[in-house]
Formats: structure tokens, sequence, C-alpha cells
């Protein structure tokens, strides 16, 4: 019989291989497509080139060894930043029974839903709790989901902008079949990924830039974004986009994720003016300012495009930067003042009517970063734990 010192060194022993096994558990399914897969569906794009997708001007995703060096010590100092110092407040709006005007409703980051001309769209919807392959590593939920997608009304089209894991997640997609009729509208590549999570082929629908889809009396447009894509070390094997969604009296920008471009001035001359824009704002760095947007950027790409009412998404809900977590819509109202730019901020979870003329209240200052109160970093860390554990805990109840 094993003596109990055995016993504890085997435990020990086995307590990592546990730990790995339950973190890789079902990694190459959430991978999504091979390399072998996507090929026949993008080899055709003008995009597409020596085996990979490419952006209209020369955009280094990868930073300089500098960069590195100021990356690794942000790593040590300054992720904390990203974390709100107290709980992010839920609005969750029931949402009316026909689909309005002009109106949109912020689920967290860059999940959204939108009423245009009488119609639903669903743009990179997110609900999982943590952003990555695996189950055990990877950003976690800074807030709870602030309703569950079973409380979705049917919706027209479902909008997905890349195929990065804040973007495209596997469990929301999986679901979205089950509950949902409506088709998957994707730029080219993706649907290998849809395909392989078992979306039906009559629901997935590629476009490369500029290629158009009527759906339900609305016309989706795939437009350029700076960015990029990969779900693992391959990079750039499927395309990213931002969207048009127009209607016969209404025009929504979803920028999805991307850097500043000088083709949001040619979008906006082609299919703009728009009612409402759908801006990224958060997970800005020297170190990927090419992919990402600042917030005096976005405004600035707001004005480009000829928008109304700009909406501030890719913020408040994963730790994506070193910034802190309030920093990007204090920067945004102050850029949006000095340009006399309309913003609204909901809360996550609140429904806007576009057309009732919104205004924003101030929420997030409330809110706060760790850093803006002088630093109980690890209170606020806590706290955040503390409320993931309560909603996981929930999410079993449910089940």
């Amino acid at each position: 019989m094993p003596s109990p010192r055995g016993l504890l060194a085997a435990a020990l022993l086995a307590a990592p291989v546990a730990w790995l096994t339950r973190a890789a558990w079902g990694l190459p399914v959430a991978l999504g497509a091979s390399r072998r897969a996507l090929r026949p569906h993008v080899a055709g794009s003008p995009h597409f080139s020596e085996g990979r997708f490419r952006n209209t001007l020369a955009t280094p995703s990868l930073p300089g060894s500098e960069d590195r060096r100021t990356l690794l010590r942000q790593m040590r100092e300054e992720r904390h930043r990203g974390v709100p110092a107290r709980p992010v407040p839920l609005a969750p709006t029931p949402l009316p029974a026909e689909a309005a005007e002009l109106a949109v409703t912020w689920f967290g980051h860059s999940s959204a839903l939108l009423e245009v001309d009488g119609r639903r769209v669903l743009v990179d919807p997110v609900w999982g709790r943590r952003v990555s392959p695996s189950p055990l590593v990877g950003p976690v939920r800074l807030h709870p989901v602030p309703s569950p997608l079973a409380d979705l009304p049917q919706v027209d089209a479902v909008l997905i902008s890349h195929d990065h894991y804040d973007h495209l997640d596997l469990p929301t997609v999986r679901e979205l079949v089950q509950r949902q009729r409506a088709p998957f509208v994707v730029p080219l590549g993706i649907g290998a990924h849809l395909r392989r999570w078992g979306v039906p082929e009559d629901r997935v629908v590629e476009l490369d830039w500029d290629g158009e889809v009527q759906i339900a009396g609305l016309t989706l447009t795939c437009t350029e974004a700076r960015h990029f894509s990969g779900r693992f070390l391959t990079r750039d094997t499927t395309l990213w986009s931002s969207w048009v969604v127009a209607g016969p009296r209404h025009r929504v920008f979803f920028g999805g994720d991307t850097g500043y471009t000088p083709a949001f001035a040619a979008i906006g001359a082609r299919l703009g003016p728009f009612d409402l824009t759908l801006l990224p704002v958060g997970a800005y760095n020297d170190a990927w300012k090419y992919i990402h947007m600042t917030p005096e950027e976005a405004v600035r790409a707001h004005g480009d495009l000829g928008g109304g009412l700009l909406v501030p998404v890719h913020w408040a809900t994963f730790n994506l930067g070193f910034h802190g977590w309030a920093e990007p819509i204090q920067r945004l109202c102050a850029a949006a003042e000095r340009s006399d730019v309309r913003v609204a901020v909901p809360r996550p979870g609140e429904r806007i009517d576009v057309l009732a003329a919104p205004s924003t209240r101030d929420w997030w200052t409330a809110v706060g970063s760790p850093v803006d109160d002088g630093g109980d970093d690890a209170g606020a860390v806590s706290s955040v734990v503390a409320r993931a554990g309560a909603w996981l805990a929930e999410r079993r109840a449910s089940r």
C-alpha cells in the first residue's frame, strides 16, 4: 500500500496534468478550420496573396523590439489598470416586440443588437465567459452578460467582423444556431470556421470587401478595416472587415475592430452618411497603434464617415490593454466635445432609441479604475473575481 507521502507526491504530480487537460479541453474545435479548409474560400480575393490577407496600407501587427520591452514592463506593472474598481452597472432593457426605426442595444465589448427600419441585426455576439480557445486561460469577463441569448427576439442577420476570440465565440455561435434562424454574414474565410462548428451551409454568407447582400430589406455591405486575423499561430488566413447596414431610411456603420484608415472617408463618401456609428475605442497601445484606434481617432473616423450619433464599443468588458478601465470614454468624451460630435455611452444591456435624441449621463466615473482611486488594486481584482464567481454559479444553477 502506498505511503501517505507517496500518495501526496502522486497527487501533486497529477494536479498539473489535470489542469493542463482541462485547459486544453476542446481546443482543436475552438481554434476553427484548418488552413487547408480555408484556402478554397479565400484564394480568389484580390486582398489575398502569398497565403494571407493584407491590408491596403502597410500595417505592422507585431511590435518591434523596443515595443516588446515596453509591453513586458506593462504586463508586469500596468495590467491591473484595465480592471474596474467597482461593479459595472448593468441596464438590461426589455426589447420591443417590433423592431424600431433606429435603435441599438449594447451588451458589452463589441456585441450589439441593431434595429434598422423595422429589422434586427446582431453584431459580433460574444456571450462566453472567457475570450480564449481554453476554458481556463485567457481574458475573463469584467461584468456579467446583461441578459441571456434566450431573451433575444428573432434577428434577421448575424454579422461578424473577424475571427478573434473577442468577436467570434464558439459557444455563442452554437447557441445562436439552436435559438435563431438568421444567416451569419461574415468576411471571407470565416464561413469555414462556422461550418466546422455546425452552422448549416444555407445560413452562411461570405463576402469580400465591397461585397453586399440583401437580407430582409436591408443591404449589408462588407467594408474595409485595418486589422488582422488569426485564432492560433497562423495569421491573416481569414478576412477582417467593418460593416454597413443600410435600410430604406437609415444607415448604420459598425467598425468591428480596426486601426484608423483613410478608407473611412471613402466609405462615408460612397455609402454614407450614417445616422449611427459603432466604433471601437479601447485596447489601444503604441505597440499596436496601426490596428487599434485611440478614442481620438474614433472621433476622427466618425467625422470621415459622416456620422450622426457615435456609440463607442470594444471597451469595458475584457481587459485587453494597459490603459485605465474608464480612460477610453473619458478621452472619447473630451475629443467629441472638441469636435462637436454627439456621443451616447450606454451601460451594458441598455437600449438607445437613436431618433429620440439620446443624451449621455456619466456612469463610468463612479466605476473608475484601480489607478484612479489611488490603487487598492488587490481589492479591485478580488471584487472582479468574486463577481465572476457569482456569475458562474448563477449560470450553473440555471442549467
